[in-house]
């Protein structure tokens, strides 16, 4: 009785003073079937089915959330990637597409579908050319619809003739909405090694390995994390490690079972827990400060990687004794644009680019909501996008970017982007040029450690 009333007082304090949330509950669709020669007829069949599956995903969430008493933060739904149901449409048409995914999403009430996507890390079909160049438009005129491409994995390198394309898309889609400071480049991301389950947008699709529908769940806990490192000052590493994976098992376990209730309400199968610390604005509510707790004055000093890689580490341990299917991205997020103490770090000249870029090598994405000055150059942002993809490919883990080239802004000036995707402060970036190795164009070979079979 006393351990089951500890337990029960741990996680109200969880939820009404450190944070605790499930971030995201992401029902998977299958749009393979929906395929046709037709168009109008494939629009309609991905407008149905989405509405079919997902119609009672909002309802029966809130009701779960209202009875457990966890938030749930969003819900959302992935999709097939689009570029692989796409066939012979044009251009005009699959902007269209796009806006019957933001119809259908609304119509359901989820916060953001993603999945119009392409997987063109070695080579572009015509479909996948199709997407790219409706890019630009489809993500500005809607606002739910969510992209990510990937450019690179470990087993084929990294397409530079994609990468250089992007460049160019990101750049044309944040001057497309330069009266919302380039929001449309929020809803992309460029991936290395991209995962076919993964809740947490903007890079979540429903990959070809997964089945026909299937329940996904992202938590949260930055704020638990930090809260129980605040209860043990004088602990020496390994004991802060310990404290970290003791917690997320805690919140694993929260996370587990209010994603299994609600995939069994909806008579869907329950997939799987991703692991990864997601921050907010909210007050105490984010990694950065985590790395602070742990003992750095500042994130973004000598000791950040090492921080990092230590809180990583012991979520994945924690976490995966806590689930049985443990899958996504699973390690940390380090957003600028939503993590406060990020965000310090940056205005109190501690984190820099360069820095994040190092970071990461221990955490789960990169470079990750991120303001960049107006002016920056698409060869620029090609280059970012190849060395994140450099450091995934060779470390055989998931990198990606997602970059925010702000319309007439420039370093230091802050911009607000609202609700989850919060502020940021415009960063600048390195005034040499990338151009002639983004011009070189062809594929980057992969490396020796593809060879494993």
């Amino acid at each position: 009785m006393s351990i089951a009333l500890t337990e029960m007082m741990e996680t109200i304090r969880m939820v009404q003073m450190e944070n605790l949330d499930i971030r995201t509950v992401t029902m998977g669709i299958s749009l393979r079937d929906c395929a046709d020669s037709n168009f109008e007829t494939m629009n309609q069949n991905v407008y149905n089915k989405i509405v079919s599956y997902a119609g009672e995903l909002k309802e029966t969430a809130e009701q779960v959330e209202k009875e457990y008493g966890i938030p749930i933060v969003n819900k959302r739904i992935s999709i097939t990637p689009i570029a692989e149901i796409l066939g012979h449409a044009t251009v005009e048409q699959t902007i269209t597409l796009a806006k019957t995914l933001d119809r259908a999403a609304q119509q359901v009430g989820v916060d953001f579908i993603g999945g119009f996507s392409a997987l063109i890390h070695k080579g572009i079909s015509k479909s996948d050319q199709t997407l790219l160049d409706a890019l630009p438009e489809a993500l500005s005129v809607t606002e739910r619809v969510c992209s990510s491409i990937s450019v690179a994995t470990t087993r084929t390198g990294i397409n530079m003739d994609a990468v250089k394309q992007l460049g160019v898309i990101i750049k044309e889609a944040a001057n497309r909405t330069k009266d919302r400071d380039g929001i449309a480049c929020a809803k992309l991301v460029v991936f290395c090694n991209p995962v076919e389950d993964n809740p947490f947008m903007a890079g979540a699709f429903h990959g070809s390995g997964e089945g026909e529908v299937v329940l996904n769940v992202g938590v949260s806990g930055p704020g638990v994390v930090l809260n129980a490192l605040k209860r043990h000052p004088n602990a020496d590493l390994g004991e802060v490690s310990e404290v970290i994976k003791k917690t997320v098992f805690k919140i694993t376990r929260a996370g587990e079972l209010i994603g299994r209730v609600v995939a069994e309400r909806l008579n869907v199968p329950f997939g799987i827990m991703d692991l990864s610390l997601a921050p907010t604005n909210a007050i105490n509510d984010s990694v950065a400060e985590i790395l602070e707790e742990i003992g750095l004055e500042r994130v973004g000093t000598h000791g950040t990687i090492a921080a990092l890689a230590l809180m990583n580490d012991a979520v994945k341990k924690g976490g995966a004794m806590a689930s049985s299917y443990v899958g996504g991205l699973s390690g940390a997020f380090i957003p600028v644009s939503e993590d406060n103490g990020m965000i310090k770090g940056i205005t109190d000249g501690s984190l820099n680019l360069s820095k994040l870029e190092a970071m990461t090598c221990v955490c789960s994405v990169g470079l990750d909501m991120i303001a960049l000055t107006g002016d920056v150059s698409p060869a620029t942002l090609s280059g970012m996008i190849a060395d994140e993809a450099a450091i995934g490919m060779i470390n055989k883990k998931t990198t990606a970017v997602r970059v925010i080239p702000v319309p007439g802004k420039s370093e230091g000036e802050m911009v607000e982007f609202g609700g989850l995707l919060g502020r940021a402060p415009v960063m600048g970036v390195n005034p040499y040029s990338s151009e002639r190795l983004v011009n070189r164009g062809g594929r980057i070979p992969a490396p020796l450690q593809a060879l494993i079979n």
